[in-house]
């Protein structure tokens, strides 16, 4: 096998005016098939190159805005453009490194300054793997990036990379089973929550939660976390697929389902230590009960199957409109399933504090209310169980009630008292997963219709039907 040849740039490679010129048709193709690019299925409409670093000679770390034709259903009525910035890390070399797939390849550049050279996805190149961990280990800053990490964690050198396979919104490499770095694939301005959050539960003494070690920024073309390096739970299965294999074997769940509701309590009297609590009266309701009616008034253009149940819906959030006794609102996961927390050595814990990617940051780092976090759960427990056949209702009515018990075990107050609270998440959950899968995956789309339908029906708000 011939030996990989690497490029060395010129210097006018690193100019954004000559550089996208060369990458601009590779990108526009191979970006819509990225599993984390928010306009799959869109054609690219146009690029620009924000800023570009060079890491080495043959790897170049850029952000890029890219915009798309604007996705039904997503908010802005009658199409538009709409657009987000990519981190990228890109390999710049003569022939392919010989353990990278060619599945990795962009392609090979046929004009400008990077004219006849391959350009491939270095998040897959071990070698450029390896280069991220030794600028976490000696922080310090190249170009607009800079590497930071907690001084009193001594990270080790020569942990071999791997790329996670399953991740949608981000990519992940672990080390040597030791840690794992999430490097955000779309970035926004300001702190990302999945540092933020977990940095402020380390110093709560929360171990429910990883603690991150190490991390990297931007100063260019604005602040924004790109990466988050925190222990590796080796051995750690998460709790959907935990989930499926008890009803696989047709085995009992409420057991890990009571000690999931103790952790989400946990982690959240953790939240109200280390972040402000505010008290939401009828002015937020209102204003809450009007933005998730706004996003079913979108997903019904999008997905008309929604529409014999919309009024029925819409009553779930005149219910959440008319509270004006003050609730807590405090710092929350944001997007809390199963798939969000794992169990290792017989504990659990949580993961993923980053909220729903397309979210704007604001957004997700606003205080809201725990029951929030509550609904997200018992809808997944929903899912699972449509995810094996036949539909097994009593067992998610049964998860959903021991992780409320549970739940209620720890924090002191049982989520199932805040009923008109909790059907109106679950509803608007239920119309983000609809519009979801109707865009992803159709096949799962009669899953939250079973729910959609159960939810518009009003059902007893002391109990908790599947």
């Amino acid at each position: 096998m011939p030996k990989t040849q690497t490029a060395t740039l010129r210097p006018d490679s690193l100019d954004s005016a000559a550089l996208l010129p060369s990458l601009s048709g590779l990108l526009r193709h191979w970006l819509p098939r990225q599993r984390w690019f928010a306009g799959k299925g869109c054609a690219v409409t146009d690029l620009a190159l924000l800023s570009v670093t060079e890491l080495r000679p043959d790897c170049l770390h850029l952000l890029l805005r890219a915009e798309h034709a604007e996705l039904p259903g997503s908010g802005r009525p009658g199409g538009g453009a709409a657009h987000d910035c990519y981190q990228l890390l890109l390999g710049i070399r003569e022939s392919l490194p010989p353990r990278l797939a060619p599945a990795a390849v962009l392609g090979r550049v046929t004009e400008g300054p990077l004219a006849g050279l391959l350009v491939y996805d270095a998040l897959q190149d071990p070698c450029s793997a390896s280069l991220l961990l030794e600028l976490l280990r000696a922080p310090g800053t190249t170009g607009a990036l800079r590497f930071e990490s907690d001084r009193r964690v001594a990270i080790p050198s020569g942990l071999q990379p791997r790329l996670l396979e399953a991740e949608q919104s981000n990519s992940s490499l672990v080390y040597g089973d030791t840690y794992i770095l999430k490097i955000f694939r779309r970035v926004r301005p300001g702190i990302n929550p999945d540092l933020e959050v977990p940095w402020a539960l380390a110093r709560q003494g929360c171990t429910r939660v990883p603690a991150p070690v190490a991390w990297f920024r931007t100063s260019s073309p604005w602040d924004a976390t790109l990466g988050v390096l925190q222990p590796f739970l080796p051995g750690g299965v998460d709790g959907w697929a935990l989930a499926l294999t008890a009803l696989a074997a047709e085995r009992d769940f409420t057991e890990e389902a009571y000690e999931m509701g103790r952790a989400t309590a946990e982690v959240h009297l953790a939240l109200a230590a280390a972040f402000p609590v505010q008290f939401q009266g009828a002015p937020e309701s209102r204003r809450l009960a009007s933005g998730m009616a706004g996003r079913l008034r979108d997903a019904t253009h999008a997905v008309p199957e929604l529409l014999p149940y919309a009024s029925g819906l819409r009553s779930a959030f005149t219910e959440l409109a008319s509270l004006a006794t003050p609730r807590p609102a405090q710092r929350i996961h944001g997007d809390l399933h199963l798939g969000q927390v794992l169990r290792a050595e017989r504990h659990w814990h949580v993961i993923d504090f980053e909220g729903e990617p397309a979210r704007p940051l604001p957004e997700r780092r606003r205080a809201q209310s725990p029951v929030r976090d509550v609904a997200g759960m018992l809808r997944s427990f929903e899912y699972a169980a449509h995810a094996r056949r036949p539909w097994r209702p009593d067992w998610a009515l049964r998860c959903r009630e021991a992780y409320c018990a549970g739940y209620a075990a720890e924090a002191g107050w049982d989520p199932r008292a805040e009923p008109e609270l909790l059907r109106a998440y679950e509803t608007d959950r239920a119309v983000y997963e609809v519009l979801y899968e109707a865009r992803h995956r159709p096949d799962w789309l009669p899953v939250p219709m079973a729910a959609i339908e159960r939810l518009a029906e009003r059902p007893a708000l002391r109990r908790l039907t599947p």
